[in-house]
């Protein structure tokens, strides 16, 4: 057997072979155009087993080369400290590396979403996007009327609308309001469309998922988008199989730091999906104002760790509550728990 490591960026792609011994058997460097000559140059080490960092864009690589591989495993960046930290830094040490480090067993590896959980991050992350736009699009004119102390809080609606039409403006002013505007009708027309293409989507689904919508959404504060993004980001929940694992993937674990006996509590490390921490400290906000019990608990925190801590605690707990009632596969009782 065989042993491939690929050093893979966006234009080009390092591949070293090394056998049961770590002896090299062959290096070459391609350009990520050449398909046919990186089969050519893989095929002709068969068997062999090859490993590639989970960074950006190595998706259409390990479709192209599974076929060929008697396996592949995806190589966790953040883990790899041997080659971050090393001070030997090129493209060919690092293939090198991952393939003596394979043919070792001692590759950390990374989980690799099936295509329909490709398809939800996708549909989920696009609906973000054009949600942060539109924010950013009405943000900017609402700045534009602050400089002529004319904004107002129902801007956007209706009656908001007509105000707006009526003001007299600056050209420039004028000129890049109705800019703006322009666009907000366009994102929020894109917003329909990818709010129902993943309703679509979702509706689609197998039984089990439908199910884990349903036990999702019976938590308070957990509504259709907060649901959406929970179940995409954490794509198989069941991977995970303790909560201390499943608040370390959403970087909602605190760090901490232990010298000569000292130890000392650090920030939540923040690793893992952006959008998964910012949508559960959103539900925790709704939690908090909906539920009393866990008023009390936000309160009780806020006393010792202050506002921003205590409702990042509340996001940690009610991660833990989603991963609970879909383990357990009961909806949400809140008399089950626990302050």
């Amino acid at each position: 057997m065989n042993y491939a490591g690929v050093d893979l960026h966006k234009h080009t792609i390092t591949v070293a072979v090394v056998d049961r011994e770590r002896k090299l058997v062959a290096r070459r460097r391609f350009s990520n155009q050449d398909s046919a000559g990186i089969l050519r140059f893989l095929n002709a080490q068969r068997p062999f087993e090859l490993t590639v960092e989970a960074t950006a864009g190595y998706e259409w690589f390990v479709r192209l080369i599974e076929p060929s591989a008697a396996r592949v495993v995806l190589a966790h960046p953040s883990k790899l400290r041997i080659i971050a930290q090393s001070t030997r830094k090129s493209d060919k040490f690092d293939a090198t590396i991952l393939a003596e480090m394979l043919a070792l067993h001692q590759i950390p590896a990374a989980y690799r979403p099936t295509p329909r959980q490709r398809e939800h991050r996708l549909y989920v992350r696009q609906r973000e996007y054009v949600q942060r736009r539109i924010t950013g699009t009405r943000n900017k004119i609402r700045r534009l009327l602050a400089d002529h102390n004319l904004d107002r809080p129902d801007l956007f609606t209706q009656l908001g609308r007509r105000y707006l039409a009526t003001l007299e403006l600056p050209m420039a002013d004028r000129f890049c309001v109705e800019q703006l505007l322009k666009q907000w009708q366009e994102l929020r027309l894109q917003l329909h469309e990818v709010t129902a293409q993943l309703a679509m989507f979702a509706a689609g689904g197998s039984s089990q998922e439908q199910e884990d919508r349903v036990l999702l959404r019976s938590i308070p504060g957990v509504g259709v988008v907060t649901s959406e993004v929970v179940l995409a980001e954490l794509a198989d929940w069941r991977r995970f199989s303790s909560l201390k694992q499943l608040t370390a993937y959403a970087g909602l674990a605190p760090g901490q730091r232990e010298s000569a006996g000292k130890r000392r509590a650090l920030h939540i490390e923040k690793t893992g999906s952006p959008l998964l921490r910012w949508v559960l400290v959103q539900a925790a906000w709704q939690l908090v104002k909906r539920s009393p019990r866990w008023r009390v608990i936000y309160e009780t925190l806020k006393l010792r760790l202050g506002v921003k801590k205590a409702v990042v605690a509340v996001a940690r707990r009610l991660l833990g509550v989603c991963g609970a009632v879909l383990k357990n596969r009961r909806p949400y009782a809140e008399q089950a728990l626990n302050a």
